[in-house]
């Protein structure tokens, strides 16, 4: 049994009352219906139970049944530098495996992974004077549920069906924790690598327009982009990791 989301067991776990939780049966997208919001404040959050057109990264659709995973936008305006943003999205990786716990690693720029699959995927936006990020994690979907081939759910990897009213709360009260960190003006670099599966793996970048390269990543900058051993900077691509 999956519980259906609860303003109400959400908010309560909030125990800092800086997020605004809303939630909605169903919807087109919470990215879109945030981005549409005339008065949206730094904090506000929109869950739902059922996107029929949310969207992933380089505007993939991303699809999931109702309630099998835990799809929400939030609107966050960072105090750094707007050029700096770029860190946001790993952050937001990071901050949902954190929470997810072992066995789960980021895989660059934003995806968090099991030896299953993939179990996450973050769109960032920039909007107005923030950002709005979206977050979707497969957290209760069967095999035959799955939108990929190598996706994977939590449930799947580790035998546990999260309370998604208990996991909301977890992961903004964690990203809050990092973003706070980042915008005093520490690194989270080495923290963002120690949960990486990317850093140290030999990889294969399909970047715009069709261009690949090959190398082993070796490190992120403050920027959030990824550092190769040939020298190159990739701020952009889809990753793939090479045995």
């Amino acid at each position: 049994m999956n519980p259906a989301l609860s303003v109400e067991k959400i908010s309560y776990a909030l125990v800092d009352g800086y997020w605004r939780v809303k939630v909605i049966d169903e919807i087109d997208s919470t990215q879109r219906e945030l981005a549409a919001a005339p008065d949206l404040k730094s904090g506000d959050v929109l869950a739902a139970e059922f996107q029929s057109a949310g969207r992933g990264r380089i505007d993939r659709k991303f699809e999931a049944e109702r309630s099998v995973s835990l799809l929400f936008s939030f609107y966050y305006e960072p105090r750094r530098d707007r050029n700096e943003w770029g860190a946001i999205a790993l952050l937001a990786g990071l901050s949902v495996a954190k929470v997810l716990g072992e066995g789960f690693t980021t895989k660059w720029p934003n995806d968090v992974i099991h030896a299953t699959g993939k179990v996450s995927g973050t769109l960032c936006e920039f909007h107005r004077d923030g950002v709005i990020v979206g977050i979707g994690i497969n957290t209760a979907m069967t095999v035959d549920q799955l939108p990929v081939p190598t996706a994977t759910s939590v449930a799947i990897a580790t035998g546990v069906t999260l309370d998604r009213n208990e996991l909301l709360p977890l992961v903004l009260q964690e990203f809050a924790r990092n973003i706070e960190s980042w915008e005093s003006g520490a690194s989270f670099i080495e923290e963002y690598a120690a949960w990486s599966s990317t850093i140290g793996s030999h990889v294969r970048a399909e970047l715009p327009g069709g261009k690949t390269m090959e190398g082993t990543a070796r490190s992120i900058t403050p920027r959030g982009e990824l550092l190769l051993d040939s020298g190159e900077v990739l701020s952009v691509g889809d990753i793939t990791h090479l045995k």
